[in-house]
């Protein structure tokens, strides 16, 4: 017997001692193991020298013997009374019905065994199960545990189940249901009173299938789905979403139960779409399947189509949403058509399709849509469209959280085209703020945090990109899909920080992502270029480098991929690639053109380009991005930053540098947030320079400002690596990984001189006769 120390000690009290209680009742629900105590007994008082006769064996108990009786409570009530007034008697019954006669025995009362007496029993009979899991699923009944363990179908409850009274199996399948949450509509199921359900509960409890909060523990639940019949269990749940209607009561739990099954009809078909509503907030994914369930059993797929777009949209099938929101659409005399407008809108804004989702939004025409239109029509270039939107007044519409983030959003980003970056960013964080308590709820074409994210980074304001992105993972805003963008806007802020350790993970759980709409496959493509950039990866780069044309060919420029576009614009000039882009950066210039060439979006661009001009070795194209960046200056000391690093950048390309003035733009760069940037810029103007002061100073500034970046892996301990410095084995690794002596001491911020010096020591230090046998041993010995 596994019992608790208590029981055991009553037990060996019961047997042995005569002045222990004569007349006992062990009393638990079904299965906790009272027939075994029973029989553990009947042995012990064997043992210490007492006759134990059964009752019903037809043997009959002598003065000195102790009566046994089993099952107590299905006996008649008089002909128990007889029997307890023996001298000594054991019995056991369950808790309900209770028999008067019960009333002045001593009691042993079972409870389910907690997870060490599971693990003690699983020891014996089973000693890999998981005990926790067996725990879970069992609730700690005896019973219920041994079935697990013997790996029993739980159909072996049939019996059992079968033989329940009428009540107390409804009573089963109704808490199935979840209805043991509503009194109300228990005593409306069941037609009675508080007292008369008070005992169809007891009756249940009884059964040893329900656990503490009166739900079915795991493996009844199964063996109640298996053997009660389906049309008995589809008529309780009926019944109770029938009543709970009636009531205006919720029914996401009643109906749940229904799914999977063939269940129709026009009551289930409403009912089904009233859970989907009630679900939608915690659950869209259960939302949609609610609607599919909904249109299985009648309802008309356009009636509740633009609902399910909704749900489908929430959930992260934009797919889906956007087939069922066209038809709606497209169907003059359905329901909700506006509504499905403004999902296809959102999905195709996520496609890169902002003139079809503009005009989708305008087409929906209340307040909130509007202010979406003109944020729409502002990212695709179309100012003077935007701008009336803006200024339209709702007619009699409530201002909810939505309608008042959206209006926000759209006068943010059109602020953007001249106010300075400090009064964007405060209307884009109200815009945020207010759409937080929303929560998942909320179906967004673009996530205000992440505007105000990529407008931070144009600004140079890092720390407010940050607070933003943080603030709305933190709540949750929107959907998956919103989800994701928040990520990748994090690791963009890590990446030019410079830390692109943080940035890495992140990518690579996107990437890992299925079926990324077009807007973030378009960043975390131009992330990854971002960071092999950055890492001075060539090969990397040119991996990655049909996916980023892709990208660009899949999602046209907009005001809001100016970020991706810029990188993709670098790697082009460094892989050769750059007529390519040529129609794309037309389009980007001609869409800042049209928004007055606004400094703050601009900027980047021309900082781009002058990257790319320098990698292609033109100081006249490079010239002109840096005169371009002379005209922003006057409008943000981060644009003064830009363009005072850019002058510094033609000092480089001609070879004519003062180290501190490449210093001080280096450091203002810095504080803008471009660690890597001014890091590099220092870096190189130490390469170029002649003068052996002014490179110290400028190496010294480099290593102050840079960035984490990746760790140099450790090699393993060995007689070769041993011989080695630390700057020995990075210069190693990087020659062995395929970099020129130019591209490693880009890299380590050292010259391509220094380079080769550490090469020749290195291949002195192996005893190399020639690069091919170098080379040779540093691969051997970096795979070591």
């Amino acid at each position: 017997m596994i019992l608790d120390e208590h029981t055991r000690t009553l037990c060996e009290r019961i047997t042995t001692d005569p002045s222990a209680p004569r007349r006992v009742a062990v009393v638990a629900p079904g299965g906790l193991g009272k027939t075994t105590l029973l029989r553990h007994l009947g042995r012990e008082f064997a043992e210490a020298g007492t006759r134990p006769v059964w009752h019903g064996s037809g043997e009959q108990p002598g003065d000195g013997d102790v009566l046994l009786i089993d099952d107590a409570h299905r006996l008649a009530e008089d002909t128990l009374t007889d029997l307890v007034r023996r001298a000594r008697v054991v019995i056991a019954a369950r808790p309900w019905p209770q028999p008067a006669a019960l009333g002045d025995l001593f009691r042993i009362v079972l409870r389910p065994f907690d997870q060490d007496q599971v693990g003690a029993y699983l020891a014996r009979y089973c000693p890999d199960a998981d005990r926790a899991a067996v725990h879970e699923l069992t609730g700690g009944v005896p019973r219920l545990v041994a079935l697990v363990a013997r790996g029993a179908d739980p159909v072996e409850l049939r019996a059992e189940i079968e033989a329940l009274a009428p009540d107390t199996q409804t009573y089963l399948l109704a808490a199935q249901a979840g209805a043991i949450r509503h009194p109300d509509l228990l005593r409306a199921l069941f037609d009675t009173d508080e007292a008369g359900i008070g005992a169809i509960s007891e009756a249940a409890r009884s059964t040893g299938l329900l656990d503490s909060g009166g739900a079915l523990v795991p493996v009844a639940e199964a063996a109640v789905s298996a053997l009660v019949p389906v049309d008995r269990r589809l008529a309780v749940c009926r019944n109770l979403v029938r009543l709970q209607r009636n009531r205006s009561g919720p029914v996401l739990d009643l109906v749940r139960p229904l799914l999977g099954t063939d269940a129709g009809g026009a009551d289930l078909a409403q009912a089904y779409q009233t859970a989907a509503e009630e679900a939608l907030t915690a659950d869209p994914a259960l939302s949609v399947r609610l609607y599919e369930a909904a249109a299985r059993a009648g309802a008309g797929e356009l009636e509740i189509g633009a609902h399910w777009a909704r749900a489908s949209a929430l959930a992260g099938d934009l797919t889906g949403a956007l087939r069922r929101a066209d038809r709606v659409i497209g169907t003059p005399d359905a329901p909700g058509r506006a509504e499905a407008a403004r999902v296809a809108a959102v999905v195709l804004g996520s496609h890169g399709q902002l003139d079809r989702s503009a005009e989708l939004l305008r087409w929906a025409g209340d307040s909130t849509s509007r202010a979406f239109a003109a944020l729409a029509l502002l990212g695709a270039g179309r100012p003077d469209e935007a701008t009336p939107l803006l200024d339209e007044r709702s007619d009699g519409e409530p201002p909810t959280l939505l309608s008042g983030a959206a209006s926000l959003v759209a006068q943010g980003i059109h602020e953007s085209l001249r106010s300075p970056a400090a009064t964007v960013l405060a209307t884009l964080a109200r815009a945020s703020s207010m759409v937080e308590p929303l929560g998942r709820t909320a179906l967004l074409p673009d996530s205000p945090a992440a505007l105000g994210a990529i407008v931070g980074i144009h600004a140079g304001e890092m720390a407010m990109a940050e607070a933003l992105v943080r603030d709305a993972v933190a709540a949750d805003v929107g959907t998956l899909r919103l989800g994701i963008r928040h990520s990748l806007m994090s690791a963009w802020i890590a990446m030019t920080r410079g830390d692109l350790n943080a940035a890495e993970p992140v990518l690579v759980d996107v990437l890992g992502r299925d079926e990324l709409q077009p807007r973030d496959w378009l960043f975390a493509i131009g992330l990854d270029v971002g960071l092999a950039r950055r890492r001075g990866d060539l090969a990397a780069l040119r991996g990655i480098w049909e996916q980023a044309r892709e990208a660009v060919i899949r999602h046209p420029v907009d005001l809001f991929t100016l970020l991706p576009f810029g990188e993709f614009v670098v790697a082009a000039a460094r892989l050769d690639e750059y007529d390519r882009l040529a129609p794309h950066l037309a389009q980007a210039h001609a869409l800042l053109a049209r928004l007055g060439d606004p400094p703050l979006w601009s900027a980047s661009l021309r900082w781009h380009r002058l990257h790319a001009a320098i990698i292609m070795g033109q100081p006249d194209e490079a010239a002109t991005h840096v005169e371009a960046l002379a005209g922003f200056a006057p409008h943000e000391r981060h644009l003064a930053a830009l363009h005072a690093a850019a002058r510094c950048w033609l000092q480089v390309l001609t070879g004519t540098i003062d180290s501190s003035q490449v210093i001080d733009a280096a450091r203002d760069l810095h504080a803008t947030g471009l660690s890597w940037d001014a890091a590099r810029l220092a870096g190189q103007a130490a390469i170029h320079t002649t003068d052996r002061t002014a490179m110290a100073a400028l190496l010294e500034c480099a290593r102050q400002l840079q960035g984490p970046t990746a760790p140099t892996p450790e090699p393993s301990p060995g007689p070769v690596t041993a011989q080695l410095s630390d700057r020995e084995r990075q210069v190693a690794e990087l020659v062995v990984a395929g970099m020129t002596y130019k591209q490693v001491g880009d890299q380590l911020y050292i010259s391509a001189k220094t380079v080769e010096h550490h090469i020749a020591r290195i291949r002195h230090r192996l005893g190399a006769q020639n690069r091919r046998e170098l080379l040779d041993r540093l691969r051997s010995m970096l795979a070591g």
